[in-house]
């Protein structure tokens, strides 16, 4: 071959090369890669629910759909007030075929709609709370993800709308976007543990008193449950009573550091897990403890839901209000909430020994005969798995003023049933005191619950954020600080792959490619004919394509 001959043949050959990378780029580049967050997979007494499948691999779609469209193999693109929630309640309970659900969330769930007028859509957060117990009490069986408004999404279902108006939908055939979660069949988890921390302040007893002091204990529950593991943070259930408890711990440890202002009961704190599993972890908790650290118990408040109330708190109890010790306790609460211009109300609930179902935390004490109360801002129980921290319950929806207000409540309470100051207006814990709650201390925490998964089969023992409860909380305002860790009841089964990534691709249509191919391959015809012709001439090339003559096979 020439020189010249070398070089036409090096150049061509590193174009070909180029054109197939180009090909390759254009056809395989990624549009966007965002964060995910899967419909919780769980079993309920052996009944499968949640969402079934964690990988997804599908062409995107986006309302509106044309009539009677095959969503088999495609992934469905829907924001949150888009999306029907009968068309979802027609695929499940028909058992329709859909290739997977991607959901997108507005940044600030509790903000009311825009649009207002609009009743059928209503508010993000009543939208979200209806959708979330739909989901979660189902067999889904496509993969359910969701992920957040940002420009790569709204710019990505703009696109995809306009390609569904041009009348093809997206596929194969005519390209359009891919999306992709490769994500590996989801694993059970194993042996799931909850985890329970207490400390104490203990009270001072008097010269030769030999009795066992009474014992006051305030409890919260601070584990959440909702339909996306990894977003479900509940603010108000049950961080804002959580952040209560850690707020009336603090400001009594200042009353107790002093012999000269401790009082004749110990003060008991309790943040338990298993909330949502019919208070699990207390019942576990109750248990652990020798007969008669339980019968010292004199009563025990149990925090649920106070961060987003204005003016009405409710008393939730078991025995009968004409109890005497129920009726004393409730005009103790009727004393101080008349002072600060707010109500409580009262509302009895007799439990069932044989019913596994516990709806308020205050019940488990109840079974194991100790006196006890739920104080919460709402009126009625929830249902079973609701209002446990679900992704509507944002710091958003939580209001400092309204924690501050059950902790001054529960805390001039306790301060006058201690001190023997029943009657007397005494404002215990005043604004500008050394006892005055702090709101900074309570917005720091409920930031940092607010910031925090909490769902207990996946917060892991040694997780920093039960550390920092024990070691940097109840360690720095109480004593003998302990950490029961139990194993959740098996009447649940929870799956990993909460979170992943989403990888969008742009794709183009098969169309594209065959006509691609065909270039490339007349492209690559003319190539290799030039080089055969510039390097062995023209009647070498005639002859490739020459059938060769035949050859006649002479008889024996």
């Amino acid at each position: 071959m020439s020189p010249s001959g070398e070089v036409v043949a090096s150049v061509s050959s590193a174009l070909a090369v180029l054109l197939v990378l180009l090909a390759c780029v254009e056809l395989g580049d990624a549009a966007a890669a965002v964060g995910v967050y899967r419909l919780i997979q769980y079993d309920l007494a052996g009944a499968p629910l949640g969402s079934r499948a964690a990988a997804l691999n599908h062409h995107a779609a986006a309302f509106p759909l044309p009539a009677g469209a095959d969503l088999s193999r495609s992934a469905l693109v829907a924001p949150l007030l888009d999306l029907p929630l009968a068309f979802l309640r027609e695929y499940l309970a028909e058992k329709k075929h859909l290739g997977g659900l991607l959901i997108l969330l507005p940044r600030n769930i509790s903000a009311k709609n825009v649009e207002g007028n609009n009743d059928d859509k209503g508010e993000p957060k009543n939208v979200l709370a209806e959708l979330e117990k739909l989901l979660m009490h189902e067999e889904v069986p496509f993969p359910v993800y969701f992920a957040f408004h940002d420009d790569n999404l709204d710019n990505l279902l703009a696109d995809i709308r306009k390609i569904a108006s041009s009348g093809q939908p997206a596929s194969a055939s005519t390209g359009g976007y891919k999306l992709v979660v490769p994500s590996a069949e989801p694993k059970k988890v194993s042996s799931p543990t909850i985890s329970n921390i207490q400390g104490w302040l203990p009270g001072s007893k008097g010269e030769g008193d030999a009795e066992q002091l009474p014992t006051i204990a305030i409890v919260a529950n601070y584990d959440t449950f909702g339909a996306a593991p990894a977003l479900s943070v509940g603010s108000d259930s049950n961080g804002s009573g959580a952040v209560a408890l850690l707020e009336i711990a603090r400001i009594f440890s200042r009353l107790y550091s002093s012999p000269k202002t401790r009082g004749k009961f110990n003060l008991l704190f309790g943040l338990t897990s298993g909330g949502p599993y019919n208070y699990n972890g207390t019942s576990k908790w109750l248990r652990s403890f020798d007969q008669r650290v339980r019968e010292s118990i004199d009563y025990a408040i149990c925090l649920n839901s106070v961060g987003s109330w204005s003016h009405d708190l409710w008393m939730h109890v078991s025995k009968p209000p004409e109890n005497p010790y129920i009726k004393q306790i409730f005009e103790d609460f009727s004393d101080v909430s008349k002072e600060m211009g707010i109500s409580v109300g009262i509302k009895h609930k007799k439990i069932n020994v044989s019913n596994s179902r516990v709806a308020w935390e205050h019940e488990q004490f109840s079974r194991f005969r100790v006196t006890a109360l739920t104080l919460s801002e709402l009126s009625t129980p929830p249902e079973f798995l609701e209002s446990t921290g679900g992704l509507y319950d944002t710091r958003e929806s939580v209001d400092v003023e309204s924690v501050m207000r059950t902790v001054k409540l529960v805390s001039e309470i306790l301060a006058r049933q201690i001190y023997g100051l029943r009657g007397r207006n005494i404002d215990v814990f005043a604004d500008n005191s050394s006892l005055a709650i702090s709101p900074h201390y309570i917005r720091s925490w409920l930031d940092l619950f607010s910031r925090t998964p909490r769902v207990a089969p996946f917060l892991q023992k040694n997780d920093p954020f039960i550390v920092a409860l024990k070691k940097v909380e109840l360690s720095e305002h109480t004593t003998d600080v302990h950490v029961q860790n139990d194993v959740l009841d098996g009447m649940f089964t929870f799956y990993d792959a909460t979170k992943s990534t989403l990888n969008v691709y742009q794709v183009a249509s098969v169309t594209f490619d065959l006509l691609f191919l065909l270039v490339l391959g007349s492209y690559l015809i003319v190539l290799f004919s030039f080089l055969v012709i510039t390097t062995r001439g023209l009647d070498d090339l005639i002859n490739i394509f020459r059938r060769p003559p035949s050859r006649k096979v002479k008889g024996a």
